[in-house]
């Protein structure tokens, strides 16, 4: 019998094998028509060349050009044509040893398939099929244009208050020494669109702007120059904001804002997400083990953490009563969250499931206990894309999911744009994995350094990492006026610890910086901190921005002669204190932080 070539690429399997079967099922999905499929026990017979015994043995790849590949090779060529898995085929032809051992592990898979279909059905599911996201991307447009519309309007109420032009901050000062400094190249370093305009109504209009058009977005407007654009307008309120805008959620909103403008443009977007998660989590817990600080390698941190946060909320002083060895086991769920659980995100569909509800547990337990803006609800928005559309099959009826447009295609067709979405893929994974190793090893590699030097300034491929190092007592700069230098009257801020017997808020998914920045401005000195300068000034001066800021204001008609702070170190009262007291914080005053100074006397 004289062997003929075929038409097409032939992949030849073992009928009889339920591993290869499921696996074929799956291939065949993602080649359509240009790959044909069929059992050796069928076929096997119109290639005589080929013993039957290597069909049984390995799967059998044949190509219209007469040539022919077996076990991981013929699999590896299969693979080549699928977004995101060339690199496998590549590696395997240039790579030293890694064919040996890619045949060494098809061999061990090959001799146990039966095994290896039980781990096929626990790791992925049976039937497989192709991984796509469009309910997943559908949800997370949705929820990132809330998030958006909670980040503009929140910095929007207080933004005049805090870089208009009678703010603690003017954003028209800060671009002007900016321009002085850097000349042309002020644009590149420091990008906002207030380059155009430094006036508050340009502030007003920016945030303004991005509400609205946050709220097209979760209306369901899904085009990409609207994602562009909320992405720059954010940009320029975290760059003109200076040390009001300088956190870890705004940073994380820029990143995944900007990799939602090439969403439904390839899969390899979404490996991008399941990145900046891993990312984002495990630095998380690694930077608590490389700072050595005793209060995490002790398991002590959290009832310091629930005392000393920023913001914290009043299930905290709960928590922070419960017993140590509540303490010390919440200490160890925390680091198999963000040490452990990250590296699910990478792995096959399932166990990124119960990553995804392990994730959003902790994000939920962290948001009961401290106000974080919208960080909690902006990570467990990110974890959706650890679901695929089988899960929401599964487990959502059909009557609900059809009502789910086509808004987000699953890869787009146009050749620049894969080529496109590749180039980034690259670019981020590239550096932000030179920015991982070097946080472990402290080594740098130049090429990369100048690629993440470029792109620091529009905050694409950032660095995470929460409380490294817990800040052991809680220290509270309180603000004082007087007219006669001798009966001082507080400041009461709207949420951070002042009154002893007020409860502490909840605030979040709003985050009132000027509160938080009091909290920074606490664990250093005001040489530090300039702008705590500006704010006594601004009281000085009965700036209305900056006082609406402020939760009271004991000086009502006139402006106080003269201001100062004081610092105070603030501590959870026990149950029978507050029992006893109504008090929620007990105090002790620790020493002055800022003199006492006054507009005619600003030194």
């Amino acid at each position: 019998m004289v062997q003929q070539l075929p038409e097409r690429p032939i992949l030849v399997f073992d009928g009889d094998c339920s591993f290869c079967r499921a696996w074929v099922e799956y291939w065949k999905q993602n080649t359509a028509d240009r790959v044909f499929y069929a059992p050796y026990q069928q076929i096997g017979d119109r290639f005589p060349d080929i013993p039957h015994h290597e069909f049984a043995k390995a799967v059998q790849l044949l190509l219209p050009n007469g040539d022919r590949f077996s076990g991981a090779h013929a699999v590896f060529q299969l693979l080549k044509a699928q977004p995101g898995r060339g690199f496998l085929l590549w590696f395997y032809e240039r790579v030293p040893g890694f064919a040996p051992v890619s045949e060494t592990a098809y061999g061990l898979i090959a001799g146990h398939r039966s095994f290896a279909y039980e781990v096929t059905k626990y790791l992925w599911g049976v039937p497989l099929g192709p991984e796509t996201f469009r309910y997943a991307s559908w949800i997370f447009l949705r929820l990132l244009g809330f998030i958006y519309l909670i980040a503009f309007l929140s910095f929007g109420l207080q933004a005049s208050g805090l870089i208009g032009s009678h703010g603690i901050s003017p954003a028209a000062d800060f671009l002007g020494d900016v321009r002085q400094y850097f000349g042309m190249a002020a644009v590149w370093k420091v990008p906002t669109l207030l380059w155009l305009n430094t006036s508050d109504t340009m502030i007003h209009t920016i945030w303004l702007a991005g509400v609205l058009l946050s709220a097209l977005l979760v209306a369901g407007a899904n085009w990409r120059s609207l994602r562009v654009t909320l992405f720059l307008l954010y940009l320029s309120l975290v760059t003109a904001g200076q040390e009001f805008m300088t956190y870890q959620w705004d940073a994380l909103l820029l990143e995944a804002g900007f990799l939602t403008i090439f969403l439904g443009s390839s899969p390899l977007v979404v490996k991008l997400f399941r990145w900046l998660l891993f990312r984002l989590i495990f630095l998380s817990g690694a930077v608590k083990l490389l700072s050595h600080d005793l209060a995490w390698r002790n398991f002590t941190a959290l009832p310091v953490h629930y005392e000393t946060q920023p913001l914290p909320t009043p299930i905290a002083w709960y928590f922070y009563q419960f017993p140590p060895i509540f303490q010390r086991l919440s200490v160890g769920f925390v680091f198999f969250v963000e040490l452990l659980i990250p590296f699910l995100i990478l792995a096959p569909r399932r166990l990124r499931v119960s990553a995804a509800f392990a994730i959003t547990l902790l994000q939920a337990l962290i948001a009961l206990t401290g106000n974080y803006a919208f960080f909690n609800l902006l990570t467990i928005t990110i974890c959706l894309f650890l679901l695929d559309d089988t899960f929401f099959r599964r487990r959502i009826p059909g009557r609900i999911l059809n009502r789910i447009p086509q808004g987000v295609s699953e890869s787009s067709q146009r050749p620049l744009v894969r080529r496109s979405c590749f180039v980034l893929y690259v670019m981020i994974l590239s550096a932000s994995g030179c920015q991982l190793v070097s946080t472990f090893s402290g080594r740098h590699w130049a090429p990369s350094d100048k690629i993440i030097t470029a792109l620091a300034p529009f905050e694409i491929v950032n660095t995470y990492g929460l409380f490294a190092v817990m800040t052991t007592t809680r220290a509270e700069i309180i603000l004082q006026g007087s007219n006669d230098g001798k009966t001082w009257l507080p400041y009461e801020f709207k949420y951070k610890p002042g009154d002893l017997a007020r409860r502490p808020p909840w605030v979040a998914p709003h985050q009132p910086r000027l509160d938080w920045q009091m909290w920074f401005a606490a664990l250093g000195d005001y040489r530090s901190n300039p702008w705590i300068l500006r704010l006594l000034a601004r009281i000085l001066e009965a700036s209305p921005d900056v006082l609406k800021l402020m939760g009271s204001n004991p000086f009502p008609n006139a402006a106080p002669r003269y201001v100062r702070a004081t610092l105070y170190r603030y501590d959870f009262t026990t149950p029978n204190e507050r029992k006893s007291t109504g008090k929620w914080w007990g105090r002790e005053l620790t020493g002055e932080y800022i003199p006492v100074v006054s507009l005619k006397n600003p030194s």
